[in-house]
């Protein structure tokens, strides 16, 4: 069984250390292919570089949560979830763009290699954000999963939601909201919408590890349970911040080298969630962690990625 490496989260500045990670994920067995970013195009400077330098066997998974946060920075009601109509359409065009970029990765790689594409339900709610709604959501993904998305799913990846008085991150919807957008949309949907739980962004939701497990939990009993991501998260004071969505990576573990002491993603929370999906055909599973230093070698990173995903490995069994 193979796994998804989120490319852009552990991928350091200068491109040609991005080659020497790319080279490096190629010759690790347990990758089945990457996550990779929309922000427009499907790399940060140059698509056609990183086509040229991909895996032939590789398949994909396109997210559109760096293009979301980058246009959140400046236009607070963007997203598939605003009721701002203006803001909606505005990310109704980026799905769009994306279903684009879909098209041109598939033609590179000469068949259908991109099994998913991410999308999210901004806009950020609270003070400093805008109105969001459940009846908004549905009424985007209705449309947006009507396309051919050229044998891709749609998958909505859960972030902590909006809660009165607790701290957010992305402040989208509840994992409820999500849940029942997808029912109404999905009567206009090609094939049914998923949900992917990214194990630090829920569990960043309620500063709490069980979170995660929820999640997994209510997404499996809606039938909906599509991916998870293992990207991790801390309470205590290290590199990475104190309950921040840095993508931390896993905790040490028995008999691997790499691993970040005060990650809350240890081994066995990983393996509890891996236990939560059981028995489900997941589109998605795999690893989205970032390096701290920033200046960390290549061979650090491909140490951290390849010890996690060998944590993922045993719990699959």
């Amino acid at each position: 069984m193979g796994y998804f490496v989120g490319e852009y989260a552990i991928t350091p500045a200068a491109l040609a250390d991005e080659e020497r990670l790319l080279s490096g994920l190629a010759a690790m067995a347990a990758v089945r292919g990457l996550e990779v970013p929309f922000t427009g195009a499907l790399h940060r400077s140059d698509e056609s570089w990183l086509f040229a330098r991909l895996r032939p066997g590789w398949d994909y998974v396109v997210t559109l949560i760096p293009g979301t946060m980058g246009r959140l920075q400046k236009e607070p009601v963007f997203g598939l979830a605003s009721d701002d109509e203006g803001g909606r359409q505005a990310a109704i065009a980026m799905a769009r763009d994306a279903r684009a970029a879909v098209e041109r990765l598939n033609a590179f790689v000469g068949r259908r290699a991109v099994v998913a594409v991410e999308v999210h339900s901004a806009p950020s709610r609270g003070p400093a954000g805008a109105p969001g709604s459940r009846d908004a959501f549905a009424r985007s993904l209705g449309e947006i999963a009507s396309w051919d998305w050229f044998g891709a799913r749609l998958i909505i990846e859960h972030c902590d939601a909006h809660r009165p008085g607790h701290p957010q991150h992305k402040g989208f919807l509840s994992i409820a909201d999500e849940i029942s957008a997808i029912r109404s949309a999905n009567a206009m949907a090609r094939a049914p919408i998923g949900i992917c739980v990214n194990w630090g962004r829920s569990v960043l939701e309620t500063h709490d590890t069980s979170a995660a497990l929820a999640h997994i939990e209510a997404a499996r009993s809606a039938g909906a349970l599509a991916g998870i991501m293992f990207s991790g998260t801390s309470d205590a004071d290290t590199p990475y911040g104190i309950w921040q969505d840095t993508h931390m990576p896993h905790a040490p573990a028995a008999g691997l080298v790499h691993g970040e002491r005060g990650s809350l993603m240890t081994e066995a929370e990983i393996r509890r969630c891996v236990d939560a999906a059981r028995g489900v055909k997941l589109d998605v599973l795999g690893a989205k962690i970032a390096i701290r230093p920033p200046e960390a070698t290549v061979d650090a990173r491909l140490g951290m990625v390849q010890d996690l995903l060998t944590l993922i490995a045993r719990a699959v069994g």
